[in-house]
């Protein structure tokens, strides 16, 4: 059986459309059509319900999910085991972060990897965090790096970036000149918010925990464009004070302390629990935490009980 079958009848399953798994596959739809058919010939039964407009599983295809996720895991086991024979890292990584993350603090990460590790190439995948988490568990990225806190028994979580949010207005913004800023002083003035993310959940949670209400003047999907609007100055914000160090020391914004706000904005690399690291993940997993993971397949588990 072919090993494209089943990554193709995974992606039909995940997407509940043929045409959507070939965008995720960059392949034509006849050929993920042909691809199933030749898959459900081979097994002799129908494994999708193709009536509707959405392609949902048959009570044959639900069974045999299971097992094509299985298989293909060992698979990839099977390909990182004959990776790793060699004694140089090297082959293709994956990590998704966010647009603020990918920014600021995946360069110094990447810079310090690259030096040690130049055989191995990293793919950036940008996503915002609940996309990442998912990427992560469905196997599509090695690994994710997103805010913490997340508690999922499926991932490994490792802090590997301590920073807090900070309030950041423009140079020369009325907020500047008190001895004394509080959330309610700051809510006077134009707020510019994330759309979506975690940012904006903590922003929110704290005018809502001081029963502060605020001005909304915008909301935007990219703190990159945020920052230059505040630059700009159209409007204040609270942002990683990694994402600002450049523009604070060139006097182009000023960050700010609030009376009594304290957002921590700690970062984690995440991985499955249960995926073994291959050379390459193993060296980036020590370079990004100063750390080692060692993960036992169920199996090392069976074959080695606890005393």
């Amino acid at each position: 059986m072919y090993f494209d079958w089943l990554n193709t009848f995974l992606e039909v399953a995940r997407e509940k459309s043929f045409s959507r798994a070939g965008e995720k596959l960059h392949v034509t739809q006849p050929s993920i059509s042909a691809q199933v058919r030749s898959l459900e010939t081979h097994l002799g039964h129908r494994l999708f319900d193709r009536g509707g407009r959405k392609v949902t599983l048959t009570a044959s295809g639900r069974i045999f999910l299971p097992f094509a996720e299985e298989s293909l895991l060992r698979f990839k086991h099977i390909q990182s085991a004959l990776a790793d024979q060699e004694r140089t890292p090297r082959g293709t990584l994956t990590i998704s972060a966010n647009d603020s993350t990918a920014l600021y603090v995946l360069p110094l990460l990447i810079t310090k990897f690259k030096k040690k590790y130049p055989r191995v190439v990293l793919n950036i995948v940008r996503a915002e965090r609940s996309k990442t988490v998912a990427f992560v568990l469905d196997r599509e990225v090695d690994f994710g790096i997103v805010s913490l806190p997340i508690k999922d028994p499926r991932l490994h979580v490792e802090i590997i970036h301590e920073d807090r949010l900070v309030l950041v207005v423009p140079a020369n913004h009325p907020l500047t000149e008190l001895d004394v800023v509080t959330l309610s002083e700051a809510s006077k003035h134009g707020f510019l918010v994330p759309k979506e993310g975690r940012r904006r959940e903590l922003i929110d949670h704290l005018f809502l925990q001081n029963k502060t209400a605020r001005r909304v003047t915008m909301e935007l999907d990219s703190s990159e464009m945020l920052k230059r609007l505040i630059v700009a100055g159209l409007g204040i914000s609270f942002l990683p004070r990694i994402n600002v160090l450049d523009e604070i020391n060139q006097g182009r914004v000023a960050a700010i302390d609030v009376v009594g706000v304290s957002i921590p904005r700690n970062l984690g690399l995440i991985s499955r629990n249960d995926m073994p690291l291959t050379r390459a993940g193993a060296a980036f997993f020590n370079s990004a935490t100063g750390t080692d993971r060692i993960v036992l397949l169920p199996e090392a588990v069976e074959a080695n009980p606890p005393a």
